[in-house]
Order: C-alpha cells, then sequence, then structure tokens
C-alpha cells in the first residue's frame, strides 16, 4: 500500500498545478500526505482490525455461527463498519488535507455516516489494502467492495474500487502486465488509447471512469515503480489520485527501491507510521516476483 502513498505525496504538489513531463524531482517543496494516504491507512487499518476481530472469536459456534460459511457472511458486515469508524476516527485528525465537499460532509457533519451514491475516484485512490490482503481474486473483490460502497455505492465507484484492487492481487501474485490488461479488458475498461496519445488533451476529472484506467495504463506502459509514478505525472488531471492508484499497483509489480520508501515514509506522522508499520509487519511482501 505505500505505493499508493508514494504516489499520492509525489502528486500532492500537482494536483492543481500539472507538470505534463517525466522530468522533475519526486519529494519537494510542497509535498504532503493528502486525503489519498489517510483514507487508505484508514482502511488498511480497519482491514487489520476486522481480521483481527475475527480471529480473536474464540470458535463460530461461540459466536451463534454454525460453519465457515455463516463466518464469512458476518465477517463483511464488520469490515464494512469498522471502514466507517477508522475512516471517520483517523480521518478527524486531519481537516485540512484535501476531502471532496460530500466526503467532508460523511467524515465532519453528519452523525449518520451513510453512503452518497458517489463513482468518484475516492473508491479507488483508498483501496489497494484490498488487493495487499486477498489471499485471491474473489476475496479482493469482495474486500475492495465492503470498503467501498460505505460511500461510494454508485456502480462505476464500486467498479473503479474493484478494478484497483483486482490489478494490485494480480500484480502482486505473479502475473504479467499482458495478463492484467487484457483481465481489466476484459471485466472493467477499454484500455483503448496511450497515455503519449492523451497526455495533450488530458482534463483534471475526479470520477473512476476517467481516471481508474488512465491510472491502470500508466502501470501498464512503465517498466520500473518509479517510472510509473513519472508516467502518472506526466498525464496530467488529478495527479495525486491517479499516482496513488497507478503507484498501488506498481508496488505490488516491482516493489519499491528504498530510498523512495524511505523518503516517503517521513512524511507520515506519530498517527498514521504505526499503522503502515503494523500493517508492513502482517502483509509485508518481501522479494516481488518480477
Amino acid at each position: 500500500m505505500l505505493g499508493a502513498i508514494i504516489g499520492d505525496i509525489v502528486g500532492s504538489r500537482f494536483e492543481f498545478d500539472n507538470h505534463r513531463s517525466k522530468d522533475f524531482e519526486l519529494f519537494a517543496e510542497g509535498c504532503f500526505a493528502t486525503d489519498d494516504s489517510i483514507m487508505t491507512l484508514s482502511v488498511a487499518k480497519a482491514i487489520m482490525e476486522t481480521q483481527r476481530e475475527a480471529a480473536d472469536a474464540p470458535a463460530a459456534d461461540a459466536a451463534g455461527l454454525s460453519d465457515a460459511e455463516d463466518a464469512e457472511e458476518a465477517f463483511y458486515p464488520r469490515l464494512r463498519a469498522n471502514a466507517v469508524y477508522w475512516m471517520r476516527s483517523i480521518g478527524q485528525h486531519y481537516p485540512d488535507c484535501g476531502y471532496g465537499g460530500r466526503f467532508y460532509w460523511w467524515m465532519f457533519i453528519t452523525d449518520n455516516p451513510a453512503p452518497y451514491d458517489s463513482f468518484g475516484n475516492g473508491a479507488a485512490m483508498r483501496v489497494s489494502p484490498a488487493g495487499f490482503a486477498a489471499c485471491s481474486m474473489e476475496e479482493a473483490i469482495a474486500l475492495a467492495k465492503a470498503v467501498t460502497e460505505v460511500t461510494h455505492n454508485h456502480p462505476e465507484g464500486i467498479k473503479g474500487a474493484e478494478a484497483t484492487a483486482v490489478a494490485v492481487y494480480m500484480a502482486r501474485t505473479g502475473r504479467t502486465q499482458q495478463e492484467i490488461a487484457a483481465h481489466i479488458v476484459e471485466h472493467y475498461y477499454a484500455l483503448d488509447f496511450t497515455i503519449d496519445g492523451i497526455r495533450e488533451d488530458y482534463i483534471f476529472n475526479e470520477t473512476c471512469q476517467h481516471t481508474v484506467p488512465q491510472a491502470i495504463e500508466c502501470f501498464l506502459e512503465s517498466c520500473s515503480f518509479e517510472d510509473a509514478i513519472r508516467t502518472a505525472i506526466s498525464l496530467g488531471g488529478d495527479s495525486d489520485t491517479i499516482a496513488a492508484i497507478t503507484g498501488a499497483i506498481a508496488e505490488a509489480y516491482y516493489g519499491i527501491p528504498n530510498t523512495i520508501r524511505a523518503q516517503a515514509l517521513s512524511y507520515l506522522d506519530d498517527r498514521l507510521r504505526p499503522i503502515y508499520d503494523e500493517w508492513e509487519a502482517r502483509y509485508g511482501m518481501g522479494q516481488r516476483a518480477h
């Protein structure tokens, strides 16, 4: 999931001042961890806490669950509740990190945080932990849907989150870029463009439909983790979120160079860093397949 955080931090200074080139300093004045990073870590915390709660249950029978299928059915409602709790609990410490208007209302104003039929790319920017934690593609999809539909319950929002989580899962389990592309085209988006071909006319857009396929394509055209991030920034548009989505997939595929990892972690404060450390202790992947 650090790849998403790196993409977010690198892209933060370019979100409203696009840089349509690969030539720039990755970390510079003006970079910071935006809502993309904070919500990614919140989703990670929700997944960890839900898995811990499930593991801590003495036995399925003690919870009134007759079999593993019943236990699984109980897991996802618990995950949805934990996603709401941790996104709000952590996120309310960062009121100025860049939340969108409706999400800000969901985060701070309402006493009844309910989904609001969104297909914004906030669905995809935060979902990468689902792809890293899953033990199967089906689980990646189920985890992604559960943590997304608490806010972004529009079909296009769920589609964007699922496509991102699936791409992460496939990348970390040894699938090639060609295999990932073929699966995304078959099940989610037509990737009938190149980044060079759309860069000049690409404009700022915050919907899943017009950012998730572009972010996936940035990864598919890359040759390294750093190149993936630079390609995502060079596209322009909603730079931090596009780079966050690209970065998550690129991490799963390439891993992250140690120097970039260390620089990015320096942006996490004392509330966020322990969540990352806990995640790494549980899900750290070591050497990648590519």
